[in-house]
């Protein structure tokens, strides 16, 4: 009959739907690059990135003339001198540009990327927690260079074109300036970083060196942290309204046939609104 016809029908939409709404949508927060100045527009893999950015070639955020420039004492990323306060020891200077390394290519950063109020990038990352040995171990190989002052983004002396210490600093002792690991992590790039108490392998803090061959730890991280954002009720409601406006994205098939659902649906249900899909 056409009672019996009609339910049929409105039962298959029902289970399409239903298959529908269990298919994974895509974490705005995973698997994204920043918008900031030399970032590719989303993730993929590089054929070659050099030297101590190589561990991201698989999926980067970076190119391989980005990776490059990260390596030089002058580069033209942001024509930045890493010799300001005499020349910077080898030991020290990796970790800058590993830092520079997991800045550029990272595609792990979505759960601290913020808005940036500069002129050169419309996004920033702020309070990524950095594992306790990167910390730790960064300070350690630089505190017998010297610095003059604490944050490094802003401040400098730009008059010859690149960064020149202030007018009236001094070059002191790397120490005198960052008298703790947390200290250097966090001041150093305007909090970019957050000092943890979290060791590497658990799942809790960014790694900046990590062995590809044993795969991306940052990658489990960054889904435990846009987790723990879509779960705080601060959050929650920015966070989600991406994934929100997917669910609405109904596939073609389901909208030709959406009209037919809402008369076999019960009375109650909703269609995609303020209060998303109601009874269903």
């Amino acid at each position: 009959t056409g009672l019996a016809v009609g339910m049929g029908v409105g039962q298959a939409l029902l289970v399409l739907l239903a298959a529908w709404a269990v298919m994974p949508v895509k974490d705005p927060l995973l698997n994204i690059c920043m918008d900031a100045k030399h970032h590719k527009t989303k993730p993929g893999p590089e054929g070659k990135l050099h030297d101590q950015c190589a561990p991201w070639k698989d999926n980067a955020c970076c190119t391989a003339n980005t990776s490059s420039e990260a390596h030089k004492d002058q580069s033209n990323l942001y024509n930045f001198n890493w010799n300001h306060c005499g020349v910077m020891p080898p030991k020290c200077k990796r970790h800058f540009i590993q830092d520079t390394c997991l800045y550029e290519c990272s595609p792990n950063l979505g759960p601290w990327i913020d808005q940036a109020d500069s002129s050169w990038r419309r996004e920033r990352i702020l309070h990524v927690p950095l594992c306790k040995e990167d910390c730790e171990e960064w300070w350690e190989d630089c505190k017998d260079y010297l610095a003059c002052k604490e944050n490094w983004h802003k401040g400098w002396n730009w008059a010859t074109g690149t960064n020149r210490c202030p007018w009236g600093s001094m070059c002191r002792p790397f120490s005198d300036v960052f008298p703790r690991p947390k200290d250097l992590c966090e001041k150093i790039w305007s909090n970019s970083y957050k000092y943890t108490t979290e060791h590497r392998g658990s799942g809790r803090c960014i790694q900046m060196w990590f062995d590809p061959a044993q795969g991306n730890p940052n990658v489990v991280v960054a889904k435990y942290y846009a987790w723990k954002k879509r779960s705080s009720p601060a959050l929650k409601g920015n966070v989600t309204l991406e994934t929100d406006k997917a669910a609405c994205a109904l596939p073609w098939s389901v909208l030709v046939l959406l009209p037919l659902a809402f008369v076999m649906l019960p009375e109650g249900a909703r269609g995609c609104g303020s209060h998303g899909w109601g009874a269903l």
